[in-house]
């Protein structure tokens, strides 16, 4: 490496997540305004530059944190964005990655010194976004759809646990389809992912149904 070579110079790296949430049946996901140029008033996803002294990851929870007071959320690297002109400022590759969280828990802040607004929108609703956040955003829909049928991402979304009519309509809102129940609730109970925390709850003023939980260090099994 010659690191006296121009080529190497003005380059940076931007940190971006997707953080979605279910919100009475339908997927959202958090959307930030900028404060500042470039693209100052459009909307984004949570993210920003990255540190030269921090991790990946690192940078990661650190925008999150700055840009919206979410702290302690799950994620998982989605994919890499690298177009040269994807910022009009300098070359930035941008690192993507998802997470999903319980929205009764997101203590939001609606403006920083970099932000305006901070808000959550349905996934079938976006709005024109800053950067290539658009297709970021697609990818992330796409990737989510893969995990909630194959792992137990929506653990961090139900740490106290759920009824099946309550995670079937997750499973619902994410996959934008209607599932049969009885197939639906004889699936999840054959995988071996929940277990049953022999407790009853209300959901939707129904009648009591059981409260279930996903088992820890479950084996990631196709759901569908």
């Amino acid at each position: 490496m010659e690191v006296n070579n121009p080529l190497y110079k003005n380059q940076g790296i931007h940190v971006v997540s997707s953080i979605f949430t279910i919100d009475k049946g339908v997927c959202k996901v958090l959307l930030i305004q900028r404060n500042n140029e470039p693209f100052k008033g459009k909307w984004a996803l949570v993210g920003g530059a990255l540190y030269n002294n921090e991790e990946l990851e690192e940078g990661m929870m650190r925008e999150i944190k700055e840009k919206t007071n979410i702290e302690n959320i799950q994620l998982i690297p989605s994919k890499n964005y690298s177009k040269v002109d994807r910022s009009p400022v300098m070359r930035m590759i941008a690192i993507s990655y998802i997470g999903i969280m319980d929205i009764k828990k997101a203590n939001l802040v609606t403006s920083t010194l970099k932000t305006q607004n901070a808000a959550w929108f349905s996934i079938d609703n976006i709005p024109e976004l800053a950067y290539d956040y658009n297709e970021i955003l697609s990818d992330a829909v796409e990737l989510l759809k893969t995990r909630i049928v194959s792992s137990d991402i929506l653990k961090s979304l139900y740490p106290d646990g759920f009824t099946l009519p309550e995670i079937q309509k997750v499973y619902e809102a994410i996959l934008n389809k209607e599932l049969d129940r009885r197939n639906f609730r004889k699936k999840m109970l054959s995988l071996g992912l929940i277990k049953d925390t022999n407790k009853l709850v209300k959901f939707e003023g129904n009648k009591p149904a059981k409260l279930y939980k996903f088992k820890k260090n479950s084996e990631n099994k196709n759901v569908f």
